[in-house]
C-alpha cells in the first residue's frame, strides 16, 4: 500500500472502505469482521475497522 495512503487514512474505516484496500468484495469483508477476522469496533450500531490494528495485520506497520 502506497505511504502517502497509509498516513491520511482515518482511525477508523468503514468495512466496504476496508474492504478496497484488501482487494476483496464487500460481502466477504463483513464476513471476515463477522467472523472475527478483521479488527473492528462498532459504535452507534455500526462497524468500522481499526485501521492502525488492520495495517499491523497485513505487515504495513508495527504495533505501536
Amino acid at each position: 500500500m502506497n505511504r502517502q495512503v497509509v498516513e491520511q487514512l482515518p482511525a477508523l474505516l468503514t468495512v466496504p472502505r476496508a474492504a478496497e484496500l484488501l482487494g476483496i468484495s464487500r460481502a466477504s469483508a463483513y464476513r471476515y469482521a463477522a467472523a472475527g477476522d478483521l479488527p473492528v469496533r462498532r459504535l452507534g450500531g455500526r462497524v468500522y475497522v481499526v485501521t492502525s490494528r488492520l495495517l499491523v495485520m497485513i505487515g504495513e506497520t508495527t504495533a505501536a
